[in-house]
């Protein structure tokens, strides 16, 4: 929905940076050439580049905050070699929609403050720990980031969890991840 805007990402996560990057340069049969995985199966037993292990890496186990090696067995209730062949699919039949994206490694703070719509997914104040960790020991002051969203101008959602208290957030959904289960809520404001 509305992919062809103009659309800026700016990440602090070099890894997301690159993955990005790679999957706007990649053809769908790029990815669905991709080799079919089984459980178990290691990333290091197959002639990957870089960004292929990257991409590769994120799909065999779901929810991490790093790319993976070794395919998980099972994930929830479904296969996860299904699971993957389902999610090259997916990614091949939407590359066309990110090939214009700008993507840059940064901070947040770096975005002119335009009339647009922001969509803002920082790592979760609990529960993306572990993600701040990966990202140069980097740590969120929540307080400042609560006031750079209000400050936008245009619309603005923002992402968490329901442990999340530096913003006024709205359940949305309840989600499954490798380990537990959350619920997604948001922080939202109109044009």
């Amino acid at each position: 929905m509305y992919f062809e805007k103009e659309v800026e990402l700016i990440d602090k996560y070099p890894i997301v940076v690159d993955l990005w990057k790679y999957l706007q340069q990649c053809s769908p049969k790029d990815i669905l050439s991709l080799p079919k995985l089984k459980g178990g199966d290691n990333l290091d037993n197959f002639n990957l580049s870089k960004e292929e292990k990257l991409l590769m890496g994120f799909m065999v186990q779901q929810g991490v905050n790093a790319p993976r090696k070794t395919v998980s067995k099972v994930f929830g209730n479904g296969n996860m070699a299904h699971l993957i062949e389902r999610d090259k699919q997916r990614i091949a039949d939407n590359l066309y929609k990110i090939k214009h994206w700008k993507i840059k490694l940064g901070e947040y703070t770096e975005f002119d403050n335009t009339d647009a719509c922001y969509f803002i997914d920082p790592p979760y104040q609990y529960g993306g720990e572990y993600y701040h960790s990966s990202v140069n020991n980097s740590h969120i002051d929540f307080t400042k980031l609560a006031k750079w969203c209000k400050s936008r101008n245009g619309q603005v959602v923002v992402c968490e969890n329901d442990k999340a208290d530096w913003m006024d957030f709205k359940y949305l959904s309840d989600l499954s991840g490798s380990k537990n289960r959350t619920k997604e809520v948001i922080w939202y404001k109109e044009n």
